[in-house]
């Protein structure tokens, strides 16, 4: 199955390739000019990608906390065709481990830890979702890792993978 051009997914990917590259600013602020040309409303997949990265441009916890509950504000209005139009393997499913962890983490950071609780036993009750393979690994070792963090009441920011 042929994926169908999606301009806006391709810049989403851009400024992602941008900010992993270091271009931080740069990129935080194409994904902000994107975001106003989405809007609130806009395309739930288009919503969920670029605040789910656009959230890891942000140092400060609280900052990244806002776009990582746009990203699953979104997710929850996805639907498995809009998925599968884009890639015939992604599931919405698949979404939530990461999506629970980011704001997990998020909540650690805060030192908000009974929220953060929460969402990281969402996020490893959503890890049977997650595909076999390197990415996978990478969400569940994450999920592991931000439950320690927790457990131990560890505010310390963790390199993002």
């Amino acid at each position: 199955m042929t994926t169908p051009h999606d301009p806006t997914m391709e810049a989403i990917g851009k400024a992602v390739e941008a900010g992993r590259a270091g271009g931080t600013a740069a990129a935080r602020e194409e994904l902000l000019r994107l975001w106003s040309t989405i809007g609130v409303t806009g395309d739930p997949l288009h919503r969920c990608s670029l605040a789910h990265y656009l959230a890891d441009l942000y140092e400060d916890p609280a900052q990244a906390l806002v776009w990582d509950i746009r990203a699953l504000d979104a997710a929850d209005a996805l639907t498995e065709q809009r998925v599968q139009e884009h890639h015939a393997d992604l599931h919405t499913a698949g979404f939530y481990p990461s999506l629970h962890l980011n704001l997990a983490d998020n909540y650690r950071r805060l030192g908000s830890f009974e929220a953060a609780t929460e969402h990281i036993d969402t996020a490893r009750s959503h890890a049977p979702d997650l595909p076999a393979g390197p990415y996978g690994d990478l969400v569940r070792g994450a999920i592991q890792g931000v439950a320690e963090a927790i457990a131990g009441r560890d505010r310390t920011r963790r390199v993002p993978a």
